[in-house]
């Protein structure tokens, strides 16, 4: 069950439910407008159905139709219920506090193609407004399911015994859901589409360059993400005054001129609808079967490109996000669960899954883009203009919101970087942002060193070369055309480094370029103890400002820095010396390295991850034994 803490609100005291910017509660708006069309996804609302005053039932079930993943199961509706009628209906037209929405995606690995499909969902007992129309699947269709919610929590349920197993359907662990995402099939279809990608048959777009000259944003992107990033879904559907719902097609818009359009706020859809139209990006995109072949984003296409083109930093769920802590305690198994869901790596250990280096991140490299973006997005329009005038002051509030809810004061000992200005009103209509607070002279984070680089170093050995290849994603955020040394150590963050390159970033602080660690002969695993770091060279003391433990498994291994696991484990076997071989740069430049052979590294035995990140889906992960019928 995810924490809860004060939301803005228009209408009076904070509601105890999820502070999400992107709810707000507000009339339908005019269909005619192309832009307000888009901004319902986040600000579109009715009014419950329920007496004034009353306080609406946040907890939801969702009885999903027997064979979804089949043609005629995504045409069937889905049926809302309240998991506990005492505390008040469920009504799928209340869009402030408990719409559920549901976003189906086909992929076809015959033509190796996307489409998009969006099942129906209704309040129990009742009928839909327009009845959905059967889509046509290719064959051997490959078919996920998505859910997004705007209440607390919500409990999937299958039509039949056999249903949430048969669709792979994850909903968190037992007794403690995600809360508003969940989700049915996803590691199929992204194990499927992955290989297809890799092969080379499915080629994912360019993410392609923004206004302000970096590349556009992603949905793992530290100035996009917030407390509990990658959940809900773009899906919109149409709710007329009796509280009927239909799907958000074109046809239907025009037979019901008057229904209201019900969205689902969600990271998603404030990047495609927002951030991307205001810096000049385009998200991938795939025609709805419901809706003429319109093309539309959806989900899993954006966590796809995310996984293809997002550079390091790359922001994947932590142990402190609020949607995969189970009964308020940290899970490493809940938070893999949600993370397969998203196409994103699982994390071998809680040090992989680090709210302290999210947050770090957040502050380091978010932030800071947040600001530069600040000219564009001032004049962007805002997702929630009750709550904030601009997309500027909305992200700014956003990221405010999220430092406090992440706990970042605390892991990373820092005041919120972030002050908010409001009018009479409580509308964000300013921010001033202080970046370089954790940059270097700042506070000592973890391995006892400066956190201010970030980034990662996959490290591959050869044992038949005797040597490793090394390839390095750094990022120096505000440090742009600077000289720095990368280095690989023994025992600690701090020991003198028995391998070391000379780079440069380039004109954005970053560096992405390859290295050799020769002299390895006999090593035949990578050693537990080794550690990456990042030192400023134009500092006359040549401080380390980034430094992650080397997580090894057999030939591989990888850094990330700001994860630093103590000793990083393991008994020192051997002793090889090391020296490193040039450097072959494919972003910023690099001089002739210089070798620093100091220390030599020490073989330890590999260690095995506390927590395997391959979580089956079918092993119940969900408390299906609560829900079957």
């Amino acid at each position: 069950m995810r924490k809860r803490h004060l939301s803005f609100s228009p209408n009076g005291p904070a509601s105890r439910r999820r502070f999400s910017p992107l709810m707000l509660v507000g009339a339908g708006v005019a269909l005619t407008l192309v832009l307000a069309v888009a901004a319902t996804v986040i600000v579109s609302r009715l009014t419950a159905s329920h007496a004034a005053g009353a306080t609406p039932n946040m907890n939801c079930t969702l009885i999903i139709p027997a064979n979804p993943l089949s043609a005629r199961g995504l045409a069937t509706p889905y049926q809302l219920v309240a998991t506990n009628p005492a505390v008040g209906p469920c009504n799928e037209a209340n869009n402030a506090n408990q719409s559920a929405f549901v976003q189906g995606v086909i992929f076809d690995p015959r033509a190796d193609t996307f489409s998009v499909y969006s099942p129906l969902i209704i309040d129990q007992g009742t009928q839909p407004a327009i009845q959905p129309t059967v889509p046509t699947l290719p064959r051997g269709a490959v078919v996920g399911l998505w859910f997004g919610f705007n209440g607390n929590n919500l409990t999937q349920q299958g039509a039949t015994r056999n249903t949430l197993r048969q669709a792979h359907c994850v909903n968190g662990l037992p007794g403690s859901v995600f809360g508003q995402f969940s989700y049915c099939n996803a590691t199929a279809f992204f194990a499927t589409v992955n290989r297809a990608i890799r092969a080379g048959r499915v080629h994912v777009p360019a993410l392609g360059t923004a206004k302000d000259g970096q590349t556009c944003p992603t949905t793992r992107d530290f100035s996009v993400v917030d407390q509990d990033q990658s959940d809900n879904v773009q899906t919109q559907y149409l709710a007329t005054a009796n509280g009927q719902i239909a799907q958000f097609t074109a046809a239907n818009q025009a037979q019901l001129q008057n229904a209201a359009v019900l969205g689902n706020p969600s990271d998603n859809a404030l990047l495609t609808n927002f951030i991307d139209p205001t810096l000049g990006c385009q998200p991938w995109t795939a025609p709805n079967l419901a809706d003429n072949g319109a093309m539309v984003p959806a989900y899993p296409l954006d966590e796809l490109q995310a996984a293809a083109g997002q550079k390091a930093p790359i922001a994947l769920l932590p142990l402190t996000d609020p949607m995969t802590l189970d009964n308020g305690n940290q899970s490493l198994f809940k938070t893999n669960l949600y993370r397969l869901g998203a196409d994103q790596m699982p994390a071998w250990n809680t040090q992989q899954a680090s709210g302290t280096t999210y947050c770090q991140n957040l502050v380091n490299t978010g932030l800071p883009r947040i600001k530069l973006d600040q000219t564009l997005t001032v004049n962007g329009t805002s997702p929630a203009p009750a709550m904030a005038n601009s997309l500027f002051t909305f992200l700014a509030m956003r990221f405010n919101q999220s430092f406090t809810n992440l706990n970042c004061g605390a892991l990373i000992n820092m005041a919120n970087p972030v002050t908010l200005q409001t009018n009479g009103n409580g509308v964000v209509i300013g921010a001033t942002i202080t970046t370089g607070t954790t940059t270097t002279g700042g506070t000592t984070g973890a391995g006892g060193v400066q956190q201010v680089a970030t980034g990662t170093a996959t490290i591959t050995l050869d044992t038949n070369a005797g040597n490793a290849q090394v390839a390095l994603n750094i990022v120096y955020p505000n440090h742009p055309n600077q000289q720095i040394a990368v280095n690989i150590a023994t025992g600690s963050c701090t020991n003198a480094p028995f391998f070391t390159q000379i780079e440069n970033t380039d004109g954005q602080g970053n560096n992405t370029a390859n290295a050799v660690i020769n002299n390895l002969q006999g090593l035949q695993a990578l050693p537990a103890n080794w550690f990456f770091t990042v030192t400023d060279l134009t500092q006359a003391a040549k401080p380390i400002v980034g430094c992650g433990s080397v997580a090894a498994n057999g030939m591989t291994g990888t850094a990330t820095l700001g994860t630093v696991v103590a000793n990083n484990g393991g008994t020192p076997q051997a002793t090889p010396t090391a020296t490193q071989a040039a450097a072959t740069p494919t972003a910023g430049t690099s001089t002739t390295p210089t070798a620093t052979p100091a220390a030599s590294p020490t073989v330890a035995p590999t260690v095995s991850p506390t927590a395997a990140p391959t979580v089956s889906p079918t092993a119940q992960p969900t408390n299906y034994q609560s829900h079957r019928q």
